[in-house]
């Protein structure tokens, strides 16, 4: 399991190779959606800090496992497209998870709509 660490800051996990790791956090739809996305009012990246994949801790690892657990009855995943690779044959990013490791803000626009 590799982490994203942004500023100093562990943002996320995924449970796949570097390789895949390093394909889905530095792709341009995910960050776009870490700058959109904000923690406590501010967003997760700026757009120009570093984007760092290292290996997760022991502690990242236990996280990214209990969220995982606790969703597993939860099948109201929806793919995002801008995410999707033309191919099909990247198996590996299909079966990756990421897990947020900080409190994400709830987007109060899209729970009008």
């Amino acid at each position: 399991m590799f982490t994203l660490e942004i500023d100093g800051t562990a943002v996320a996990v995924i449970n796949g190779t570097e390789e895949v790791a390093r394909d889905l956090f530095t792709c341009d739809g995910f960050k776009e959606d870490i700058q959109a996305m904000t923690t406590e009012g501010r967003p997760l990246w700026n757009g120009t800090s570093e984007l760092k994949i290292r290996p997760a801790t022991e502690d990242e690892v236990e996280i990214f496992e209990d969220a995982l657990a606790e969703d597993d009855a939860d099948a109201d995943f929806e793919s995002d497209p801008r995410h999707a690779d033309s191919s099909d044959t990247q198996e590996d990013e299909d079966e990756a998870d990421i897990v947020f490791l900080l409190d994400i803000d709830e987007d109060d626009d899209t729970l009008d709509s």
